[in-house]
């Protein structure tokens, strides 16, 4: 599903450059779910934005679904982003002028589907991550976790291959950011591959796989015991 050889990235800083992935080698199978770990600064988002074509790589292979993402031009990447990839972030990025439902139906606007049908698919989403009853309500009358559950059904409106969350927990506390964990499992069995960057270790143990990375090299690659986000709710 995603193949990554020899990734290197690079940010200018004045006269310097700060070389912040040097030289990543990474394989993920369709239907994992796999947690990034590593302090700030270890490399962990910009592999993440690299992986969710956000940022490019300035040297290295990275394959999605069999598809070279740096031989696509800058049109093809976006159909390929809004077709393949979904996107979690820790701070929602909802549309705070838009209801729940509208914020989930976004991406399927994006893809032209027909008004009537997109609302029907935004509802069945919103009904799978138990918000049915919430989608007229706008985000700021939403709690945290009821945010980033239509941040996660936004995300799945368009039936991405591959969810890529970004630190999906680190704005909720410890009972709200458990019952997130568990819709990412149950979402995970249902066959789709998920990617968590997280430096929480009891979020990476929700995981099957855990990726640490350190001063922009991966130093550990381990499957883990997965602990059931269920035990915690």
């Amino acid at each position: 599903m995603i193949a990554i050889k020899d990734l290197h990235k690079s940010y200018k800083m004045g006269d310097s450059s700060l070389h912040v992935l040097k030289g990543i080698d990474f394989n993920v199978q369709e239907g994992e779910l796999v947690a990034i770990m590593g302090s700030s600064g270890s490399g962990k988002s910009t592999l993440l934005n690299i992986l969710g074509m956000l940022d490019s790589a300035d040297k290295g292979h990275y394959e999605l679904d069999g598809v070279a993402i740096k031989d696509l031009n800058e049109t093809k990447a976006a159909k390929y982003r809004n077709q393949f990839l979904g996107f979690v972030f820790q701070s929602f990025n909802l549309i705070n002028y838009k209801n729940a439902l509208e914020n989930v139906a976004l991406p399927l606007y994006y893809q032209g589907v027909k008004r009537k049908e997109r609302q029907k698919q935004a509802l069945d989403y919103l009904t799978k991550v138990g918000l049915h009853d919430w989608a007229s309500h706008l985000p700021n009358e939403l709690s945290g976790g009821q945010k980033q559950r239509v941040a996660i059904a936004r995300a799945m409106a368009s039936k991405p291959k591959v969810l890529l969350a970004d630190e999906p927990t680190g704005a909720l506390d410890n009972k709200t950011s458990y019952e997130v964990m568990e819709l990412i499992q149950q979402i995970n069995e249902e066959g789709k591959t998920i990617l968590v960057v997280t430096h929480e270790p009891d979020i990476a143990q929700m995981c099957k796989r855990i990726v640490k990375l350190k001063d922009g090299v991966i130093v550990e690659d381990t499957l883990t015991e997965q602990v059931a986000a269920s035990n915690h709710v």
